[in-house]
């Protein structure tokens, strides 16, 4: 799939739970959150790849009480259509959120893949 997911769950920090196909999927999880850092929300587009970030939609917090961040590096098809915060909440959150329950609680991070 065409997605970079990073996140991370109520007892393990921020990890790629989805990495694109890339080996290492960080410069390219860089080079589209480049100038985004510190917002709650964000959504840009470079290139054919889209950024995504938005809390958590059930508002599930971390063990120190933080909400847990989605992130997100779409692209190909799957970036087509996603042109607000918004457009990834309703197409992009529905791919990972079976998933996302079933790790988020678990005492270590899941591996990375897809």
């Amino acid at each position: 799939m065409s997605l970079i997911w990073a996140t991370r769950g109520r007892n393990w920090g921020f990890r790629f739970l989805r990495d694109g196909g890339f080996q290492d999927p960080l410069p390219e999880y860089d080079s589209v959150f480049s100038g985004v850092e510190d917002e709650p929300e964000a959504w840009r587009r470079v290139a054919e790849k889209v950024a995504l970030r938005f809390p958590d939609p059930l508002g599930r917090k971390d063990a120190a009480g933080r909400v847990i961040p989605h992130e997100f590096v779409a692209f190909g098809p799957l970036a087509e259509g996603v042109d607000t915060v918004a457009d990834g909440l309703r197409l992009i959150w529905p791919l990972v959120a079976e998933e996302f329950a079933r790790v988020w609680e678990r005492p270590r991070p899941p591996s990375s893949g897809g």
